[in-house]
C-alpha cells in the first residue's frame, strides 16, 4: 500500500545529494546495501535524517532490549502512528533478523495480545506510552517494572519513541513507497 502524500515532496537520492545529505545516504548505502525510500525524504532536511539515524543506533546499543523485544517495541509504535512503511520494514526484520515468532508478529501487526508474556508487556507498556503522550500513570509504569525491565527499558522507549516520531511523520507526509525489501510484509 502506497499512502497518499500529504506533502509534495522530492526524495534527495545519491545522484542530487550534497554535502550531510550525501555523507548521510552513502553512509546509509555502506551499512545497509541499498538506501531505503524513507531515507531520501529525510534527507531533504539532514538533521532529520541524522536525527533519525543517531537515535535509532542509540536504541540498539544502548536501550537493553533483546532484539525481539526492539522490534516489538518499534512496531508497537508504528502501528499505533499507522505508518505502513515502517510497520512493512520492522516486520521483515522482527521475521528475518530478530528472531519475533509467527504468532507474536501477527499480534503485534493485529494489535492484539502476544503469546510471549515478555514481549506482551513490552508492547501494551508502549502503547500506553505512547497513547498517553509520555504520561501512562503509574499502574502501567509499575506492570512494565513486574515483568522484569527497569529504568533503563523505560527510558529505552522513549528513545524509541523519539526515533519512530522521525520516521513515522516523515512517511506520512511523503506517502513514502515500500522499498522492495519491504514489500512481502506491506500491510493494506
Amino acid at each position: 500500500m502506497i499512502r497518499d502524500p500529504l506533502l509534495d515532496m522530492t526524495p534527495t537520492t545519491l545522484d542530487t545529494a550534497e554535502g550531510e545529505a550525501e555523507k548521510l545516504l552513502s553512509g546509509a548505502k555502506a551499512n545497509l546495501g541499498f538506501v531505503p525510500n524513507m531515507y531520501t525524504y529525510m534527507a531533504n532536511l539532514p538533521g532529520v535524517l541524522g536525527g533519525y539515524l543517531s537515535t535509532y543506533k542509540d536504541f540498539r546499543e544502548t536501550a537493553g532490549f533483546t532484539p525481539a523485544e526492539q522490534e516489538t517495541v518499534f512496531l508497537t509504535i508504528s502501528r499505533v502512528n499507522g505508518c505502513t512503511y515502517c510497520t512493512a520494514a520492522h516486520s521483515m526484520i522482527a521475521d528475518k533478523k530478530s528472531g519475533v515468532s509467527a504468532d507474536n508478529l501477527a499480534a503485534l501487526r493485529g494489535g492484539g495480545d502476544l503469546p510471549d508474556a515478555k514481549l506482551d508487556a513490552v508492547a501494551k507498556f508502549t502503547e500506553a506510552m505512547l497513547v498517553s503522550r509520555g504520561n501512562p500513570g503509574k499502574d502501567a509504569v509499575e506492570a512494565f517494572l513486574a515483568a522484569g525491565y527497569g529504568e533503563k527499558q523505560v527510558l529505552g522507549v522513549v528513545l524509541a519513541i523519539a526515533c519512530k516520531t522521525f520516521s513515522n511523520y516523515v512517511n506520512h507526509l511523503a506517502g513514502t513507497p515500500v522499498d522492495d525489501v519491504f514489500a512481502p510484509y506491506k500491510v493494506d
